[in-house]
This record gives C-alpha cells, structure tokens and sequence, in this order.
C-alpha cells in the first residue's frame, strides 16, 4: 500500500527567536539540526526508508531533508523542490516577534492573523527588507505579499494532485520535508478536518507523520512514527 510520511523542517533560527518567519529564508538551529538527524535515524530504525522526496525552496527545509536523508541512509535518493510547499506567506508581520506584535496589536488580532482559516495577516508592503522579489530562487514566480491558511492550501493542494500522488501511486515511498502550514494543508486533505478545526492543529518540528493510504489513497492510517 502506498505510504505517505510528512516531516515538518527542525527547529529555525526565528523559531528559536519568536518571530513570523513565512517565507523569508532562515536556517536551522543547532537544536533544528539534531531533530533533522533524529527524524532521519527514526526512518532506519522503524525500516520506514523513503524512495522519493519532496522539499520547498526554503533552506530550512531543504537541510531538514538533507540531514534526515543522511541519518537514514537515503541521501541519494530522487528530491524535487518547489516553491508550492513553502511556508505560508505572513506578509507584513515576516520578521515581528510575537509576542510584541500580540502586545501592539492584542491577542485577539494576533490570534485571528495567526489562526483563522480564512483571514490573512496585512500585506507585506513593496521595498520592505522582506522583499523577495529579487530573490532568483522566485524568478517568473507570482510571489504573494500574504497569505491565510486557505490560500495556502488553495497552492499545496494542486502540487500534491499533479506532483505527489503520481508517485504514490506509482509505489513510491514519498517523504516530504516542509513546513508547519504547508504540511497542515496536506493533513486537512488527507485527514477530512473541518475548517474550523484545522486551525487548531500544531505539527511539531522534526517528527515525522506516517499516512497509510489504500489503493485509492484514502488516508487508512495517521500516526507519529515516534509512537509505533
């Protein structure tokens, strides 16, 4: 049967540091690159090895993929990266700590740009530092200046339909080393979650999730891997 597994990138810098990161490139900790190798050794220990992989454009990401890949023996294996399963874009708040964004704004603003389905943080004003449109990594790519978790999805979903389950299908086992929100759009697909409860889901850094699919790729399973 085909076997998705879902890792969410190890411990980032502004992870560490209390702020909106989105799709501004920030690196792993020191922490970050321990929970990478930790997922990747899991993957040997419990025979879970990956056969494909899918990573973002984001460096945090990708070395997550790297590292766990290298601790499991994998590293050789096909990867494909692509902008589609960045990080949601938080717009004007990129770069805030929280907590002092929370304290300007209150927590109940913070909270709905943070958490609502639907509702996207302020856009991230053109010129800003946070800028990306210079980056070549997104040349010829619509960068958006925000983004809720629907608009998200509404990019992750198509990539999974057109990229990912071609792969699954065809017997792959797929890894995909992402982020918080990108992985949380696959999870709202796969597991049925409402709207409305989606926005309560955390993904821990660095643990991999294992989807059971049937023939069909319905979702007959979803667990930590750390748990079996």
């Amino acid at each position: 049967m085909p076997r998705l597994i879902l890792v969410r990138h190890g411990q980032s810098q502004w992870n560490l540091e209390n702020r909106f990161t989105g799709w501004w490139d920030v690196d792993l900790t020191a922490k970050g690159e321990d929970e990478a190798r930790a997922a990747g050794a899991l993957l040997a220990a419990k025979d879970m090895l990956p056969t494909l992989a899918f990573t973002s454009f984001q460096t945090r990401a990708i070395k997550t993929l790297h590292l766990a890949l290298e601790a499991a023996g994998r590293l050789w294996i096909p990867e494909t990266k692509d902008w589609r399963l960045n990080e949601r874009h938080y717009g004007g708040l990129t770069g805030l700590d929280k907590a002092e964004t929370a304290a300007q704004h209150g927590d109940d603003q913070v909270k709905i740009w943070r958490r609502s389905f639907d509702t996207p943080p302020p856009v991230l004003e053109d010129g800003s530092k946070f800028d990306l449109k210079a980056d070549p990594r997104y040349a010829g790519i619509a960068i958006p200046s925000t983004e809720s978790l629907k608009d998200t999805i509404a990019r992750v979903l198509p990539y999974y339909e057109t990229a990912i389950v071609p792969a699954l299908k065809a017997g792959e086992t797929v890894l995909v080393a992402a982020h918080g929100n990108s992985l949380r759009a696959l999870v709202k697909h796969l597991s049925g979650i409402s709207d409305a409860e989606i926005t309560a889901l955390e993904i821990p850094t660095g643990q991999p999730i294992v989807y059971e699919l049937d023939e069909g790729l319905a979702a007959r399973e979803r667990y930590y891997l750390s748990e079996r």
